[in-house]
């Protein structure tokens, strides 16, 4: 059985406090960490960068001159990606980013991450805490 210290409010040692085995069974697996980590970075992007193709920029609906007689190049439309104001080849698009992550991953990352906790002596349990001003 794990026993960790329990100390009051002013850090001085008051007893122990036993630990559950099933939790801190002391396996650090640090890639599903990382995994998990990952996930909820992941989860916490918005995909919202947009630009607009030639066909949802606004107007260009009529051609500019007609196909041939007037010396100039061939056009169908003022909204065409070549032209100032015209839509955007190939641009960025909303993307959905969300990974998901399994019951039993999420469950042992969360184990993990607190046995490196008390592994590394970052856990600490305090008998009371009286907030008084």
């Amino acid at each position: 059985m794990k026993e960790i210290e329990v100390l009051n409010q002013e850090g001085e040692k008051i007893g122990n406090f036993t630990l559950d085995e099933k939790v801190f069974d002391g396996k650090v697996n640090i890639t599903l960490i990382h995994q998990a980590v990952v996930t909820y970075l992941a989860n916490r992007r918005k995909g919202i960068a947009s630009t607009k193709t030639k066909s949802e920029v606004r107007g260009g609906g009529a051609k500019p001159w007609r196909q041939k007689g007037t010396g100039r190049a061939r056009v169908g439309s003022i909204r065409s990606p070549l032209w100032r104001g015209g839509g955007i080849i190939f641009g960025p698009k909303p993307r959905d980013y969300s990974k998901k992550l399994p019951k039993k991953m999420k469950i042992g990352a969360l184990k993990s991450a607190l046995n490196a906790k008390l592994k590394d002596k970052e856990i600490v349990v305090v008998d009371r805490i009286n907030l008084e001003n």
